[in-house]
């Protein structure tokens, strides 16, 4: 069988791939890799990767977009953070923009939930340390995030 390592970039079909460039860019700090087809594909970097992308955004134009609810296909992406301050940060940047949509503590990662122009949900999650597992457990619960940035001071 194959050794999968991790999952190494997610490519959109978006409205406008120029406004959502803009998006990445300003809330999550992506950097454009490159632009392709007049700027209607763009490959994107996550500012603390080292993967030549981790985002491909691709413009159909005008068109519905995803059905919010259960359904088939992908319901979101999760993109890792470095360190638990670097939550902080993203949260205000998704509420400035108009993109949170909520939270939660899993006992395995601190999560912040967000949608991207075209309705696109992801993920963004600080991993608590593997030696806290155990004694937080899994599930998920209201994400009270000054009282861990509180506990983990010092």
């Amino acid at each position: 069988m194959a050794t999968i390592t991790r999952l190494n970039h997610v490519v959109l079909w978006v409205r406008d791939a120029q406004a959502s460039k803009q998006f990445y860019q300003d809330v999550l700090g992506f950097q454009v890799v490159e632009e392709v087809m007049d700027g209607r594909g763009v490959f994107m970097r996550a500012n603390g990767s080292d993967n030549h992308h981790d985002l491909g955004l691709f413009e159909i134009g005008p068109a519905p977009g995803p059905e919010p609810g259960r359904r088939v296909g992908m319901y979101h992406v999760a993109w890792e953070l470095a360190t638990i301050e670097d939550l902080v940060d993203a949260r205000t940047a998704l509420v400035n923009a108009g993109a949170f949509t909520g939270q939660s503590d899993h006992g395995a990662s601190l999560s912040l939930y967000a949608a991207d122009p075209d309705g696109n949900e992801f993920e963004v999650f600080w991993p608590v340390p593997k030696d806290e597992w155990e004694t937080r457990g899994f599930g998920t619960r209201t994400l009270r995030l000054e009282e861990e940035l509180a506990a983990r001071a010092g």
